[in-house]
């Protein structure tokens, strides 16, 4: 029987290996945005833990717009980088961090 504890513990080690993808890769874009996803999800398996135990459907309702949200931002972060890679062909953040008119 997986316990509450476990899940948490689960999230706990995505979580923290998301917050390491952030401060450790600063150079790739894609990594920081799995990373940020990474993120999201182990918050979403927190909700559906806390809810399962309580026997409440709030947290996965909440879950839902958190999904929501995290594919919207998904899209459009991978199209903003499109577009960037296309006009300065790089992905590289410590190129991109000048705007040029």
């Amino acid at each position: 029987m997986i316990d509450i504890s476990h899940l948490l513990v689960l999230a706990a080690v995505m979580f923290c290996i998301s917050m390491a993808g952030i401060f450790i890769n600063r150079k790739n874009v894609i990594i920081l945005l799995m990373s940020i996803e990474l993120m999201l999800l182990s918050v979403n398996l927190n909700f559906v833990a806390f809810s399962y135990h309580l026997g409440d459907l709030a947290g996965q309702v909440f879950v839902f717009f958190i999904l929501t949200v995290a594919a919207a931002e998904a899209a459009i972060g991978l199209a903003i980088l499109v577009v960037v890679f296309r006009t300065r062909q790089t992905i590289n953040v410590a190129e991109l961090d000048t705007m040029k008119g």
